[in-house]
């Protein structure tokens, strides 16, 4: 009768298990077929719904290079102003760690409306322009443009090809054998996905060009005057040509400018630039197109294409480079799983082997494997600093663990600029506690008695080399003039986190 009972419970509990499975199942298809249940978007990334002729505003980034690692912000040149002065977006502390200087510009964005052969405005460059233009120019510097969160691809014209690069921002112009040209105009091409209630931007890209503009008129001699006394009193020599005035569909400005270096009616093409602009000391114009596109990608897919590069590398390179690296581990482990059983089973031989007279009369050193036995529990010369460092490697596992699960949930979205590096930050400062614990505990096995240095050494050790090592690296940027120098009111309220939050 025992195992009768005993089955016949065993059967009850699958039973019990099923039921609640299936109920499970259920509850999770009505939920989904409920049309009162609603989805959320995360901070930061929820879409934003453009109606016809809304204002989309194009910001602009810090410039970069792959050839150096210091970038410089965008007005640090003598690119066009914006009316009513440079203001700064709120950033988080991942933008100000990464360099990150989000500022507005001067360029004018209406949904859906297409615009050609906009005055930007009018700078005049001096000597000192003219060589710091160049240098970037020579290391290979790139604007790097947002829309709606979105960053800019570049789209590159030359005699020969044709160039779209989804990553690092489109160039401030290039360098051949004759000359250095400055990328005066661009094609803001923005794609957009419609919906009932407005429209979604799911697209962004620049097509630069150089060209050297020439007016159909000339100018007034009060007009030069005034350029010349501005050139003299030393003051900013930038003209901002007013346009609100004027036909958005023409390329004459509401002083009567008109250019003949650019058509009214249609987007710049390459054929059609007679002479470039070479960057000299002297006047330089800057224009705008900027064209609308109807795109099938929704919001949500918009950031695959940055992700894939186009399928610009085929998948087949992919999985051969994964194969190539799984076949080299394979074979490595197998030489070395083959030796050290060659030599284990040498030793077993070794070991079992009847032993003659002699090697019985005399004691047999012990070889092989038996003589490291003695040192598997020895504690270590160091027991405090090693103590230190297991505890800092758990923290830092931790710390990467947690932000690749988080990163698959889609909390680290690449929409969310700067998430990454907060993300890490307040991780690392919050798996201190498992680092001190871990390292306590650690040192507590190897019979140390002064755990609570241990704690502090671990609190200190790690993200204090860090911290000045940062300093240094932040001294250098900040001579440079660089952006990536991190602020003075940033770093202070790293101390804490770094140092208190550990604690």
């Amino acid at each position: 009768l025992v195992p009768a009972c005993i089955c016949i419970r065993s059967v009850a509990g699958r039973g019990r298990i099923a039921m609640r499975a299936s109920l499970l199942v259920v509850v999770v298809q009505v939920l989904m077929f409920d049309r009162r249940a609603r989805g959320f978007y995360l901070p930061g990334v929820a879409p934003r719904t453009f109606r016809y002729g809304d204002k989309v505003e194009l910001k602009v980034n810090k410039l970069t290079s792959v050839h150096t690692q210091i970038p410089y912000d965008y007005y640090s040149m003598r690119f066009c102003p914006p009316r009513g002065g440079i203001k700064q977006a709120t950033e988080n502390l991942g933008e100000f760690l990464t360099g990150d200087r989000i500022e507005n510009s001067p360029y004018q964005l209406y949904m859906e409306q297409d615009q050609f052969c906009k005055i930007l405005c009018e700078v005049h460059f001096d000597e000192e322009d003219v060589a710091a233009l160049k240098k970037i120019i020579k290391e290979e510097y790139h604007h790097n443009w947002i829309i709606d969160n979105l960053p800019a691809a570049s789209i590159v014209d030359s005699e020969e090809y044709i160039i779209t690069a989804f990553a690092g921002g489109f160039p401030v112009g290039y360098h051949d054998r004759k000359a250095t040209y400055l990328f005066n105009h661009v094609n803001v091409i923005v794609e957009y996905h419609p919906l009932d209630d407005g429209s979604r931007v799911v697209g962004f890209y620049v097509e630069p060009f150089t060209v050297q503009h020439t007016f159909a008129a000339g100018r007034s001699g009060s007009q030069q005057q005034q350029q010349q006394q501005q050139r003299s009193t030393g003051q900013e020599a930038t003209t901002i040509i007013e346009q609100e005035a004027a036909d958005p569909d023409s390329s004459v400005s509401s002083s009567g400018w008109a250019l003949e270096t650019c058509d009214a009616t249609g987007p710049m093409v390459y054929e059609s630039i007679a002479k470039k602009q070479e960057v000299r000391p002297g006047p330089v114009l800057f224009t705008y197109d900027v064209l609308w596109r109807a795109s099938n990608v929704k919001w949500a897919s918009r950031w695959d294409i940055y992700l894939s590069m186009d399928d610009a590398v085929p998948d087949k390179v992919h999985w051969f480079s994964i194969v190539n690296s799984m076949l080299i581990v394979l074979f490595l482990s197998v030489m070395v799983a083959m030796i050290m059983i060659r030599n284990l089973n040498r030793d077993i031989v070794r070991y079992n082997r009847a032993l003659s007279e002699e090697e019985k009369a005399e004691e047999r050193e012990e070889s092989g494997w038996k003589l490291v036995h003695a040192d598997v529990f020895r504690p270590p010369c160091r027991p405090m600093t090693f103590c230190v460092v297991v505890g800092t490697g758990l923290q830092v596992l931790c710390c990467a663990a947690i932000c690749i699960v988080f990163a698959v949930l889609g909390f680290l979205s690449p929409a969310n600029r700067g998430s990454l590096a907060t993300a890490v930050l307040a991780l690392f400062a919050t798996a201190g506690a498992i680092a001190g614990y871990g390292s306590a505990r650690w040192y507590k096995t190897f019979k140390g008695r002064a755990w609570q240095n241990c704690t502090l050494y671990t609190a200190f050790l790690y993200p204090g080399l860090c911290f000045v090592t940062f300093l240094v690296f932040n001294f250098m940027l900040y001579v440079y003039g660089s952006t990536g120098a991190v602020p003075v009111a940033s770093l202070l309220s790293l101390l804490p986190l770094l140092f208190g939050v550990s604690l």
